[in-house]
């Protein structure tokens, strides 16, 4: 293997993570590496492996340093480091492997997942492996496997607090899933720890931390996050500023554009392990338009929680709930951090969103033997401690615990879509209710999104409003009408209607595809 000396050149660049150095063809030529190939590099007793770019504007002599390496080393233009080739990395060989369909074990797998963390993999080889898992499915051993190695790699809270540690999460596929912000100051205010990380949106309208941040900073890192959680009991902050299980990161960024989600398992479960859960309540919503259609494929998915949580130490048992409409009536950060706090408050009574985080609290509360538990998280919301804990937590996390549903903007842009006929809602597109609210600048646009004034089941009269779109730019609100105008993701019509479209053209293929965490 070849070594130079060569002198730095500070590119102003980033390359999306990974440690990318840029080499003059005949530089790269004497050390006999090709584009896209490794090389080792040392600087004052540090050393770490690159992946090599060619390019002919790069002088002889010189080495173009990507802002992702200036970052970890503070190297400075013009300095002297050491580059040599390298060969390629073993967890290339076991991606190779994987691909001829022979199962990994732990050791392999760790190899694979250290080399995605530390960048030494490129795109096209993670994707390799991501589709092989997707293709070939993975087993229990496989999935473990991976969700130690994904704690392993990244960092993970330790509290003091001996006590039971709680999580909830959901699998997610439904707008308006704001049910975490009545669950966690619930579960706190009975006493138990429960240190909650939460997901940005990657394909829907708002994650549980876009919601959580219009009420409090979430960006904490886990410095914080503990001093938060010994303080209050409870937290909700984004996973993405704690470094647990940073290899997910990666993944989804190669996930999104595959559209698959092989990782779901081990990503989720990665997560509670690192912030030391050991009992997990998990929302599999089931239904049209979400990840799992049948109520069938829905307690397969739980038996796999419920065993991958056995051998982690994490007493798993699941929810499978209604996934056919939103949870209660808005989508979109602001307008979902609204109705929460006006359910914490006692403003509004939403059934099913009430009705969803009770049943998950009490799953917790049984699990950690407080008898009734569904009584008793209906107790502490109605008797207000919910709300005063949640409070505590928006004090400690640095918002303003005076906040009032009032006081959350709203996007000034209103759209009101009315009923065309009279009769009942028999059915609502979930997916189209997203696209809309995206349309109108959700996620992004914190005060962007909708509001459903009505449910399935319930009547509608004609020229009664259905839906009113929010947005902060009027060609965005124009964006989302014209979704709206295709057809409504709301249908109203009388309960012994067989039809649902008529179609008269050649469709264009649209599948949704649902990635969160």
């Amino acid at each position: 293997m070849g070594t130079t000396k060569l002198r730095t050149k500070l590119l102003g660049i980033e390359s999306g993570g990974k440690p990318v150095i840029t080499l003059s063809r005949e530089d790269a030529e004497e050390l006999g590496v090709r584009s896209g190939e490794r090389a080792r590099l040392y600087h004052d007793s540090k050393e770490m492996t690159a992946i090599v770019n060619i390019m002919r504007s790069v002088p002889k002599g010189t080495v173009g340093i990507y802002d992702e390496i200036v970052r970890i080393w503070r190297v400075l233009e013009h300095q002297v480091i050491e580059v040599e080739s390298t060969s390629f990395p073993e967890s290339l060989y076991l991606i190779q492997n994987k691909l001829k369909r022979m199962k990994l074990n732990y050791e392999e797998i760790l190899i694979i997942i250290k080399d995605v963390v530390d960048g030494n993999l490129r795109e096209s080889e993670i994707a390799a492996f991501v589709t092989a898992l997707d293709q070939q499915g993975l087993d229990l051993d496989e999935a473990t496997s991976l969700t130690v190695a994904m704690v392993e790699t990244g960092k993970s809270l330790r509290l003091s607090d001996k006590g039971p540690i709680c999580d909830k999460h959901s699998i997610g596929g439904v707008p308006g899933d704001k049910t975490t912000l009545l669950i966690v100051p619930i579960i706190a205010a009975a006493g138990l720890t429960i240190p909650k990380t939460s997901s940005r949106a990657i394909t829907s309208a708002g994650g549980t931390a876009d919601r959580a941040e219009i009420l409090m900073p979430v960006n904490l890192d886990i410095k914080e996050m503990k001093r938060v959680v010994s303080k209050t009991k409870g937290c909700i902050v984004w996973g993405g500023s704690l470094d647990l299980a940073p290899a997910d990161d990666v993944f989804v960024q190669i996930e999104y554009p595959l559209s698959i989600d092989p990782l779901l398992l081990p990503s989720i479960m990665a997560k509670k392990k690192a912030v030391g859960a050991n009992y997990l309540a998990l929302d599999i919503p089931a239904g049209r338009g979400t990840k799992v259609k049948t109520i069938g494929d829905a307690h397969l998915l739980a038996k796999d929680f419920m065993e991958l949580g056995k051998r982690l130490g994490i007493k798993t048992q699941c929810l499978i709930s209604f996934g056919e409409q939103p949870v209660g009536h808005t989508i979109g950060p602001a307008l979902e951090a609204q109705e929460a706090l006006k359910v914490l408050n006692g403003q509004a009574i939403v059934p099913d969103l009430i009705d969803k985080a009770i049943h998950l609290c009490g799953l917790l509360f049984s699990m950690t033997g407080k008898g009734n538990g569904e009584r008793l998280a209906m107790s502490i919301l109605k008797s207000g401690k919910a709300e005063k804990k949640m409070r505590e937590i928006i004090a400690s996390q640095g918002g303003d615990p005076n906040v009032k549903p009032g006081d959350v903007e709203i996007g000034s842009q209103k759209l009101d879509i009315e009923s065309e006929n009279s009769g009942t809602v028999l059915w609502i597109d979930n997916q189209r209710l997203m696209q809309i609210a995206r349309a109108a600048g959700a996620p992004k646009d914190r005060k962007a999104g909708v509001v459903i004034h009505k449910k399935i089941g319930q009547r509608v009269k004609k020229g009664e409003s259905i839906i009113t779109v929010f947005s902060e730019r009027a060609s965005k609100l124009g964006s989302a009408e014209r979704i709206m105008n295709e057809y409504s993701p709301l249908r109203v019509g009388d309960r012994r209607e067989m039809i649902i479209h008529k179609v008269v053209e050649i469709p264009e293929p649209k599948k949704a595809f649902i990635l969160e965490r």
